[in-house]
């Protein structure tokens, strides 16, 4: 069971506890929530390797009080190497998942958090890099206590980590996997983090940092160069939203399936469903992933291909949509599922100030390369493009790779803000619709809504399965149900699986009182200021 906590001087929610504390005490510190989630992010970094990371990309909803919210993009493109023709003539038919030919997108994450840390001081922050990250650095520098999940991890894919270059040195202990509660540093990385509080975050891309990744990647046989860090910037944009019945839920939009959230949202509640925790519920929202998975896969790519995709976010096309689900039997399935690591984090502050933020590697320690001179764990978000120039997501250079990452935030008629979000690749949507319609359409105390028993459709990390599984502790009358209405029905061994991913959320009311909630499944914590 997740606990509801409440406060009302601010309150952080992370998957790791040490995050979350770290940014609580920026809070308590006089920091705001933007401040706070960079404190937070830049410690789960750290504290959290196989699950993110600052090699990473990261996707950011922040709402001052009154206003609409502002989405932050910072993800890399596809490096100047990163060539069909290049791959093809390695003998690849796909992108390998793993190693150098997997590292080739720009990592964009610092890059959000300089943008972020920007807007913070147009807003009154007064906190500086060093302060917002020290915690990160003493903890990459004094040494990480190894967590159930990285342990289980490496040692389920040492043997493909254990090949690439730099993990041996920093993520394995003479040759192994580290054992849960085992201590390791990080002594290149919290150099590099010291360096950027003091030289400022843009040193990643165009100082003497950008020097050593480039140096560094080339060595290994990258396809991302010096020129194409310095080519890169985050970008304001407005976010996709979706309008129902209390309020309006707001999302990312493209490279990421932040449409598939809204989506499902905004079909299910055309679907009448009155009762939570039934059949209509469970069938309703699996349902409505499958309509909403295949308009992401139709049309979700690099923004400047994608279009503007709000219009199938209409009330006529999302009537549309609900129609075309039956309410007593399962549609066919499955299509290509998309898996992927990440961390989200959500902060407000007294002020209403909300955060909901998304950091990743995509896979479970990225491309499994670590740079030596850096410390930083590269990801492999462009495993997820095509080698078929005819594809929606085909490999260029310039180009930005589907992204799984979607944060949240819901603003509401009677004035409660709504910060939510969660890891787990094709499991993000299916999680938010879950938590929100349990929490938000029928009255569930937020930390039970995070914590009851969840379902997945289709992959997510770790798994290429593609069937319904559930967590043992959904009713059996249910999965029956589910079962006679025809959905291929997996039921896991565990009651609360890392299948699931990891969610979390914060509630702030009219009255100021905040109230947040972290996912039992993972090591996090929502801690008030």
């Amino acid at each position: 069971m997740s606990e509801t906590i409440v406060g009302e001087k601010g309150m952080v929610v992370a998957p790791h506890r040490a995050a979350a504390e770290a940014g609580a005490e920026i809070l308590r510190a006089g920091g705001n929530a933007i401040e706070a989630a960079i404190a937070a992010a830049a410690t789960i970094a750290v504290v959290y390797p196989h699950m993110n990371g600052i090699g990473g990309d990261g996707f950011w909803l922040i709402r001052e009080p009154g206003k609409e919210p502002r989405y932050l993009e910072a993800c890399g493109a596809a490096g100047s190497g990163a060539t069909i023709k290049a791959y093809r003539s390695k003998g690849y038919d796909t992108i390998p998942t793993r190693g150098p030919d997997s590292a080739l997108t720009v990592a964009g994450a610092i890059s959000g958090w300089h943008t972020a840390f920007e807007l913070s001081q147009s807003l009154g922050g007064r906190l500086d890099r060093p302060t917002l990250l020290a915690n990160a650095i003493a903890h990459a520098r004094d040494g990480i206590t190894v967590t159930r999940s990285q342990a289980r991890l490496t040692a389920t894919h040492h043997a493909v980590l254990s090949e690439q270059p730099g993990f041996g040195d920093v993520f394995l202990v003479d040759g192994k996997a580290p054992e849960t509660g085992a201590q390791l540093r990080q002594e290149r990385l919290a150099d590099t983090l010291d360096h950027l509080a003091r030289a400022g975050f843009l040193d990643f891309y165009r100082g003497d940092v950008a020097s050593e990744i480039a140096a560094d990647l080339n060595r290994v046989g990258s396809a991302v160069t010096r020129g194409d860090l310095e080519a890169h910037e985050a970008r304001l944009r407005a976010p996709l939203s979706v309008r129902f019945q209390q309020g309006t839920v707001y999302n990312s939009p493209p490279p990421t399936q932040g449409l598939a959230s809204l989506l499902i949202l905004g079909i299910f509640e055309r679907l009448g469903v009155k009762r939570g925790e039934s059949f209509e519920h469970v069938h309703g929202l699996i349902e409505a992933t499958k309509r909403a998975f295949l308009k992401r896969d139709q049309h979700v790519t690099d923004p400047i291909f994608a279009g503007d995709l709000s219009m199938h976010l209409s009330p006529r096309m999302l009537e549309r949509e609900a129609a075309q689900i039956d309410m007593t039997r399962a549609a066919p399935w499955p299509q290509p599922a998309k898996k992927g690591d990440t961390v989200w984090i959500g902060a407000i502050d007294a002020s209403g100030l909300t955060v909901s933020y998304i950091q990743s590697i995509f896979w479970e320690f990225g491309s499994g390369v670590v740079l030596p001179a850096t410390g930083i764990t590269w990801q492999n978000r462009g495993a997820s493009f095509s080698l078929d120039p005819k594809s929606l997501n085909p490999l260029e250079p310039g180009r930005k790779p589907f992204h799984t990452l979607n944060p949240a935030i819901a603003r509401f008629d009677d004035g409660r803000i709504l910060s939510y979000g969660t890891m787990g690749g094709d499991g993000q949507p299916q999680t938010q619709g879950a938590v929100f319609t349990r929490h938000v359409l029928f009255g569930m105390e937020l930390g039970e809504a995070i914590a009851a028993p969840r379902w997945l459709l289709g992959r997510t990390w770790g798994s290429d399965h593609t069937n319904l599984r559930v967590e043992n502790r959904l009713d059996p009358d249910i999965i029956l149900a589910l079962e006679r209405a025809g959905h291929e029905v997996e039921v896991l061994d565990e009651a609360y699986s890392d299948t699931m991913g990891h969610a979390g959320a914060l509630v702030r009311r009219k009255d100021g009182r905040i109230f947040g909630a972290s996912d039992p499944r993972s090591d996090g914590a929502a801690v008030a200021a």
